[in-house]
C-alpha cells in the first residue's frame, strides 16, 4: 500500500505534507474513499491544539477581567463576569470547557486516524462538530455586553449553525433520493463551473495533478482558517481597551471601556473581528465538506470569498482597535498599499532590467556571472569530495532534509510567537501609575526582583532573537544538513526553561522545583527504555521507520503546542497580580491566587508546570533519532505525552474556576477524556495484535521536474507560514500594547488608552509602526500567496517582504518590552553572539566531517559508500 499524507509535519515548512515528491508514486492517485479528515490530518491537529491554547487561556483569564481588590463581598483577582453577567457567565463556562475538552479528545482520534478505518474520521467528525458549536457558543456569550454585539453575533453564529444543518440534511436527502434530482443538480453546477473557469482559469503549475493542487489549495485555506479563528476568538473575548473594573461615573464593571469612549469604533471593531471570526469557522466547514469541495465554482466563490471576509475582516478590525486617533488608523490603512507597492515595484523594475537588449541586462550580466563564479568557488572549497550516491538515496536524503528543515521551522516559529509576547507582558504585571520611584507601565518585578527579571528576560529575548535568526537560515541546506539550527534551537528550548523557571516563581525554591520537574521526566524516559528495550534485538525494516517517523511528527506537534501554552500560563497566573503592597501582606508582583487560594494555586502552578517540563523534554528527546526511536518504541514517550495532557487539563480544572461547583464539570470532562485514553489504548492493542504487515511499495524515480515544482511549493509554504506567525502575534499586541492601559480618567488621560502612549510617546511609536508594518506585510504576502491564479509572482519580492516581516518584529520587541533604549540596543545586539555561534558550529561539523571523510579515505583509494550515505547529497 502507498504511504499516504500522515507523515505531514516534516514533510514541509507547513504542518502538513505528503512523502511523496511529485512523481514519486508512480501516477498511482489517492483512493477517491479516502476521507477529508484523513488528508487534512496534520492541519485538524494544528486546528485542535490551538483550540485547546486559546480555551485554556480564556478558560483561565475570563472575559471582563478580575476584580483589582477584595471588597462588597469579592475577593480581588477573582472573575468579574460572574458577578456582573451570572448567565452570560456560565454560559461561556461551559461551552469554553467543553470547546477545550472536545480539542483535546480530537488531538489523541487524530493520532490513531489512519486510511483505512473509517470508523475514527466519523468520530473525529462529530467531536470537531462539537467542539466548533462550544467555540461558536463561548465568543457569542463572552464577547457581547450590550443589545447590538448580541444581536449582531447572534444572527452570525446561527447562520454557520443553520449552514452545517443545511449541509447535513442535504447529505440525507442526497443519498435517500440519488435519482433524477441529484443528476440535474449535478448537471447545473458543472454548467456553472465551466463558466467560472472561463471567466477565472485555474492554475495548473506545469503538469501538476488536479487532484493533489486541490489538496495544496485545502491545506492552505486551513491554515489561514485556523490563525484566523484562534487570533479574532482571543481577541473578541479581550477587546482592546481593557474593561472597566468599577462601576463609577455611570459605567457598568465587566463592560469594554473602549465601548464607552469610542463606541462607533468599538462597534467597527467588534463587527470586522466577529466577521473574520465567522468566515473562517465557514471555511472550516466547507473544506470537510468533500462532496461541496468537488464543484470548482461553489468552491471558489465559498472558500477564496470567506478567507477575503477574514483577511479584510482583521485589517478592519486591526486598525479599529490598534489605535485611538483617526490620523493613525489611515497610517496603519496605508501601510498596506505602502507593501504592495513596493512588491510590485520590485516585480516591474527586475522585470524591465531583466528583457534583452536592455541598459539593465547589460549591466546585470557581467555581474551575474562574476557572482555566481565567486558563490561556485566558495561551495566547491566547503563541499566534501564524495561519488555520487543513487537517485534513491538522494530521493530519501531530500525527504530527511526537508523533514529536519520542518522541524526547525515548527519550534523555531512557535519560539517567536511565545516569547515575542511574553517580553511585551512581563511576569509580576505593570505598575498603574508613577508613584514610590517608579514609572505607570513599568514592569514591576523589576523593582521588586531585579535580577530575576533580568533572568527572565534575557533568557526570554534570547530565545526569540535566536528563533528570528533561524527562521531566516532555515533555507540553508548547508547548516540543516551539519545540524547546525538544530543545535541552536536546543539552545532556545532551554533557554525558554530558564526563563519559565524565573518568572513563573518569586523564590528559588519554587524555580528549583519547577526546573527539576524536567530532570524528572528525562530520568524517567531514560529508565523506561533501557528497561524495556533490553531484549529487543529486532532490526527495523523502512516500512517501521516510516510508521516511527509519522507517530514522531505528531507526537512532536502536539509537544509544541502544549509547551507555547502552558509557558504564557505559567508566567501570567489566573487572577493576575497584586498592584501594590498594601497592609494585609499582599505584595506587588505576586499572583492574587496564591494568597487567596493557596491550594488552588499549588494545584495549578505545579500542573502547569509538569505539563510543560515534559514538553519541553519530549522536543529534545524527539529531535534525537537515537533516542526517539526506543522512546516510541516502549510507548516511554507516548507516556510523557500523557502526562502533559493530565497536566493541562489538571490545571484547567484548578485555575479556572473558584468554586468547587463549577470545577465538577470540568473534572467530569478529564474523566471522560480519561475513559476514551484507556477506550483508545484496548482497542489499539487488540488491533496490533490481530493486524497482519502489508507489502511495502517501492517508490519510482523523481526527476528533475518534479524536485524543481517541490521546491517551489515547499517555499511558498516557507513564507506563508512565516506569514501567518508574524500577523497572528502582531494582532495581539497592536490591540493590547505593552506597558497596560490606563483604569481611570484622572490626570489627563482616559481610561482605556496605552499607557505607554502618555508616558515615552517616541517608544510607543516606534513600537507601534513597527508592529503594524510587520502586520499589513504579513496579509499582503498571504493575499499573494493564495493559489488564486495562473499568473505567478516571483517569490524573492515576497522574501524581501518578510525579511521585512521579521525586522518589524524585532524593532517592535526590542522597543515595547523595555523602557531604555540602552536595554533595546542590547536586544538588538543579540543576533551578534547568536550568528557567530550558529558560525561556529557550522564550521565545527564541517572540519569534523572532512576530518572523518579523509580517514574513511585512507585504506582505499576510493570514497568510503558508508560516509556518502550519511552525508545527504547537495542540491543547488
Amino acid at each position: 500500500m502507498p504511504q499516504q499524507g500522515s507523515n505531514q509535519v516534516a514533510a514541509s515548512h507547513s504542518p502538513m505534507e505528503r512523502d511523496q515528491t511529485p512523481g514519486e508514486d508512480g501516477g498511482n492517485k489517492q483512493p477517491p474513499s479516502t476521507s477529508m479528515e484523513y488528508q487534512l490530518k496534520a492541519y485538524l491537529l494544528l486546528l485542535a491544539t490551538l483550540v485547546a491554547t486559546v480555551t485554556y487561556a480564556a478558560g483561565l483569564n475570563l472575559p471582563g477581567g478580575a476584580w483589582p481588590d477584595t471588597q462588597d463581598g469579592h475577593l480581588a483577582g477573582d472573575p468579574i463576569l460572574p458577578d456582573a453577567h451570572y448567565r452570560r457567565y456560565l454560559a461561556f463556562y461551559y461551552c469554553n470547557a467543553t470547546a477545550f475538552a472536545s480539542s483535546l479528545v480530537a488531538c489523541l482520534l487524530l493520532l490513531v486516524l489512519d486510511e483505512e478505518n473509517t470508523n475514527w474520521a466519523i468520530v473525529l467528525r462529530a467531536v470537531m462538530v462539537l467542539d466548533l458549536f462550544g467555540l461558536m457558543g463561548a465568543y457569542a456569550a463572552g464577547s457581547c455586553r450590550d443589545k447590538f454585539t448580541t444581536i449582531f453575533a447572534s444572527l452570525l453564529v446561527t447562520s454557520v449553525f443553520t449552514y452545517i444543518m443545511l449541509v447535513f440534511l442535504s447529505s440525507v436527502f442526497a443519498y435517500v433520493f440519488r435519482g433524477s434530482v441529484c443528476t440535474h443538480v449535478l448537471k447545473w453546477g458543472t454548467v456553472f463551473a465551466d463558466a467560472f473557469r472561463k471567466v477565472f482559469p485555474k492554475s495548473t503549475q506545469g503538469s501538476k495533478n488536479p487532484e493533489e493542487q486541490g489538496e495544496d489549495e485545502h491545506e492552505v485555506l486551513m491554515l489561514l482558517a485556523t490563525f484566523v479563528v484562534t487570533i479574532t476568538y482571543v481577541a473578541g473575548l479581550g477587546p482592546p481597551g481593557g474593561f472597566w473594573s468599577d462601576s463609577r461615573d455611570g459605567h457598568r464593571v465587566s463592560d469594554p471601556i473602549m465601548q464607552d469612549h469610542n463606541t462607533s469604533r468599538y462597534q467597527s471593531f467588534f463587527v470586522w473581528n466577529t466577521t473574520a471570526f465567522v468566515a473562517s469557522l465557514l471555511i472550516i466547514v466547507l473544506l470537510m465538506d468533500k462532496n461541496l469541495s468537488r464543484t470548482i465554482s461553489v468552491r471558489f466563490v465559498a472558500l477564496y470569498g470567506f478567507i477575503a471576509v477574514a483577511l479584510i475582516g482583521l485589517v478592519g478590525a486591526y486598525a479599529a482597535g490598534s489605535c485611538r486617533e483617526a490620523d493613525a488608523t489611515i497610517y496603519v490603512v496605508s501601510l498596506a498599499g505602502a507593501v504592495l507597492a513596493s512588491i510590485f515595484l520590485q516585480v516591474s523594475i527586475t522585470s524591465a532590467m531583466n528583457k534583452e537588449g536592455s541598459w539593465g541586462n547589460k549591466l546585470l550580466t557581467p555581474i551575474r556571472r562574476f557572482t555566481s563564479q565567486w558563490l561556485k568557488n566558495i561551495r566547491e572549497c566547503f563541499t566534501p569530495i564524495t561519488t555520487p550516491s543513487p537517485n534513491r538515496d538522494a530521493q530519501q536524503a531530500d525527504k530527511v532534509l526537508e523533514r529536519n528543515r520542518s522541524l526547525v521551522m515548527l519550534l523555531a516559529t512557535l519560539v517567536v510567537s511565545i516569547t515575542y509576547t511574553a517580553g511585551l507582558d512581563p511576569p509580576g504585571g505593570l505598575w498603574p501609575d508613577d508613584r514610590d520611584g517608579h514609572k505607570g507601565g513599568d514592569p514591576v518585578l523589576l523593582t521588586t526582583h531585579p535580577t530575576r527579571y533580568k533572568v527572565f528576560f534575557y533568557s526570554n529575548s534570547a530565545a526569540f532573537v535566536t528563533s528570528l535568526v533561524v527562521i531566516i537560515m532555515v533555507q540553508s541546506r548547508f547548516l540543516l544538513k551539519r545540524h547546525t539550527l538544530h543545535a541552536a534551537m536546543i539552545l532556545d528550548l532551554f533557554g525558554l526553561i530558564t526563563a519559565y523557571a524565573a518568572g513563573s516563581g518569586r523564590d528559588l525554591s519554587t524555580s528549583i522545583y519547577a526546573i527539576a520537574l524536567a530532570g524528572v521526566v528525562l530520568v524517567y524516559v531514560v529508565i523506561h527504555i533501557v528497561f524495556f528495550t533490553l531484549e529487543d534485538q529486532q532490526v527495523d525494516n523502512p516500512q517501521d521507520l516510516e510508521k516511527l517517523d509519522k507517530r514522531r511528527e505528531m507526537l512532536l506537534l502536539l509537544a509544541i503546542l502544549a509547551a507555547t501554552l502552558t509557558y504564557q500560563a505559567g508566567l501570567t497566573p489566573p487572577g493576575g497580580f497584586w498592584s501594590a503592597d498594601d497592609s494585609f501582606g499582599h505584595h506587588a508582583g505576586f499572583p492574587i491566587l496564591f494568597d487567596n487560594y493557596p491550594r488552588r494555586y499549588n494545584a495549578f502552578f505545579y500542573c502547569n508546570a509538569a505539563s510543560f517540563m515534559a514538553s519541553v523534554t519530549l522536543i529534545v528527546l524527539l529531535v534525537n533519532p537515537t533516542l526517539y526511536k526506543p522512546g516510541i518504541k516502549c510507548y516511554a514517550l507516548y507516556m510523557c505525552m500523557v502526562v502533559g495532557m493530565f497536566g493541562l487539563m489538571g490545571a484547567y480544572a484548578a485555575g479556572s474556576s473558584r468554586h468547587v461547583r463549577t470545577s465538577i464539570y470540568v473534572f467530569t470532562l478529564v474523566a471522560a477524556v480519561f475513559a476514551f485514553v484507556i477506550i483508545q489504548v484496548v482497542i489499539f492493542w487488540i488491533q496490533s495484535c490481530c493486524k497482519k504487515e502489508q507489502p511495502s511499495t517501492s517508490s519510482g524515480p523523481v526527476n528533475k521536474d518534479s524536485r524543481e515544482r517541490s521546491e517551489e511549493k515547499d517555499l511558498r509554504e516557507y513564507l506563508m507560514l512565516l506569514g501567518v506567525l508574524a500577523a497572528s502575534v502582531t494582532y495581539q499586541t497592536g490591540l493590547k500594547p505593552p506597558g497596560g492601559l490606563w483604569q481611570d480618567n484622572n490626570n489627563g488621560h482616559t481610561a482605556g488608552n496605552s499607557i505607554l502612549h502618555d508616558i515615552d510617546r517616541g517608544r510607543f511609536r516606534a513600537f507601534f509602526y513597527s508592529n503594524s508594518t510587520s502586520f499589513m506585510a504579513s496579509i499582503i504576502v498571504i493575499i499573494l500567496l493564495l493559489p488564486l491564479n495562473t499568473h505567478k509572482l516571483p517569490l524573492w519580492p515576497m522574501h524581501t517582504a518578510i525579511l521585512l516581516d521579521m525586522m518589524g518584529l524585532l524593532c517592535a520587541y526590542a522597543a515595547g518590552s523595555t523602557r531604555e533604549w540602552g536595554t533595546s540596543s542590547h536586544v538588538i545586539a543579540l543576533v551578534v553572539p547568536v550568528l557567530a555561534y550558529i558560525a561556529a558550529y557550522a564550521a565545527w561539523s564541517l572540519f569534523r566531517n572532512k576530518g572523518r571523510c579523509v580517514a574513511t579515505k585512507m585504506p582505499h583509494d576510493q570514497p568510503s559508500q558508508q560516509y556518502v550515505t550519511m552525508e545527504m547529497p547537495h542540491v543547488t
